[in-house]
């Protein structure tokens, strides 16, 4: 990670150190943010996501062992903070800073430091912990609900990206996009790697709740609030409480529950029915809907100021088409899924095989995907999925003739490029001959389709 893009946090109870510290970064780094006191450090990063933390050793607290940077580094990676930590220390705490290496600390700097030892030292702990940070947000993304949340273009990288950033906040999510592009995976992966992960994780598909139980359902009932109210009932805002509330398909409910959602979340607290006596809740809420967000702005269908509340980041997942070379990274991931699961040898998919998945148009994204890669595998008789016995779904195939003329000659364009490269066995300077095109240009389509 460069300097330019760095939130850094600076630790000490030295107001010169502070200002010394942030007028040095101030001008080369993204974000600088001084702290005098380390008992405010759990709030900070609550709302805050760094990635480097200068840290003192030594404060003038209550806890007063000489080891303060040890235990504030401890307290730092308990808040769940992933930010490389580097210490400050005086020539005396020298064994101690050693000992913080042990435990983490990224390095430590010597007072009084030289400005540009310091800079040196920033920038190589930020390249380090970058690609330390990668590898093991790789690790974690891909075991999350059975390794389905898998990507390698460009597009999913930056996804994962921003799960990694805004994980750690309490920010509101809205996550849009088609039917079966993986909205529900994103936000799992956004509870379980924030500071709530420990905590319950609570799905609602507010979409398809009838009038009738929509309150009672998100608010939850005291006995004989209406006919069948027998009992007690615990709403979902409640069952959720200090952990995470995922509310799918919120662009379907109709305007006068919204503004009753919209109570709740300003004011924190919800009304059983029957009962007059509001309850505190403490969520982190993430929202996903399919409807297209020209569509949430328009104020017919959904209000504006639910809108502002729900959506303080936003992140858009692709339909499958989009996703380039993770069509054959997912049908290869669900033949080795299924074919464990039915008891057969992993089977490979042929090239024509691959290349009628690429040249597919996905109504159904991931999820029609993977019902494809079942059936296939089910009825295949060999070591080798053949192209034959990848059969689209007939209700689905209905909507890919209903593509925008837009999509379909793009479609075309790069189905033709994948057929002659194919031809050609992979030649690239006799298919731009055979397309007409300079190696350049096809280079540029190459890079444009994600060939």
């Amino acid at each position: 990670m460069s300097l330019k893009h760095a939130c850094i946090l600076i630790i000490d109870d030295d107001t010169d150190v502070l200002t010394a510290v942030r007028l040095l970064l101030k001008p080369v780094v993204k974000e600088v943010v001084t702290e005098k006191n380390p008992e405010n450090i759990r709030s900070i990063l609550a709302k805050n996501t760094f990635d480097l933390i200068l840290l003192d050793m030594n404060f003038n607290s209550s806890i007063n062992t000489g080891n303060e940077g040890l235990f504030w580094l401890k307290k730092i990676r308990e808040f769940k903070s992933d930010a490389a930590v580097i210490m400050i220390t005086a020539y005396g705490d020298i064994d101690l800073a050693v000992r913080s290496l042990k435990e983490g600390a990224a390095d430590f700097m010597v007072k009084p430091w030289h400005n540009e030892v310091l800079l040196n030292v920033i920038t190589e702990a930020l390249d380090k912990h970058s690609k330390v940070k990668t590898t093991a947000f790789n690790v974690e993304r891909n075991s999350i609900i059975g390794k389905e949340l898998l990507g390698e273009s460009e597009i999913m990288h930056e996804i994962f990206y921003k799960i990694e950033k805004i994980a750690p906040t309490d920010a509101n999510i809205l996550i849009l996009g088609e039917n079966g592009t993986g909205k529900d995976l994103i936000a799992k992966a956004i509870h379980q790697q924030s500071l709530r992960s420990a905590k319950p994780y609570v799905k609602v598909d507010v979409g398809a709740l009838s009038e009738n139980l929509f309150e009672s359902e998100l608010f939850g009932h005291k006995k004989g609030a209406f006919t069948d109210a027998r009992e007690d009932r615990v709403g979902r805002f409640e069952a959720a409480n200090t952990g995470t509330l995922f509310l799918d398909e919120i662009g379907n409910i109709a305007l006068h529950q919204q503004s009753k959602l919209l109570t709740v979340l300003q004011n924190r607290q919800v009304t059983k029915l029957g009962s007059n006596q509001p309850v505190d809740v403490n969520i982190r809420l993430i929202c996903a809907t399919n409807v297209p967000l020209f569509e949430l702005a328009n104020e017919s269908r959904f209000r504006r100021d639910l809108m502002y509340r729900i959506n303080t980041v936003e992140i858009t997942v692709p339909p499958l088409r989009k996703r380039g070379k993770d069509i054959e990274v997912l049908a290869n991931h669900f033949s080795k899924l299924y074919s464990n699961k039915y008891l057969k040898p992993v089977l490979e998919l042929e090239p024509k095989a691959l290349l009628k998945l690429q040249q597919y148009y996905f109504p159904g994204n991931v999820r029609e995907l993977q019902y494809i890669m079942e059936r296939a595998v089910i009825m295949s008789d060999g070591p080798v999925l053949r192209a034959d016995e990848l059969i689209f779904s007939p209700i689905e195939s209905v909507h890919e003739m209903q593509q925008p003329d837009e999509l379909r000659l793009s479609s075309i364009e790069k189905n033709t490029i994948l057929r002659v490269i194919e031809l050609h066995n992979g030649n690239i300077t006799k298919a731009a001959k055979e397309l007409g095109l300079t190696r350049t240009a096809l280079y540029r389509r190459l890079s444009k389709y994600e060939i």
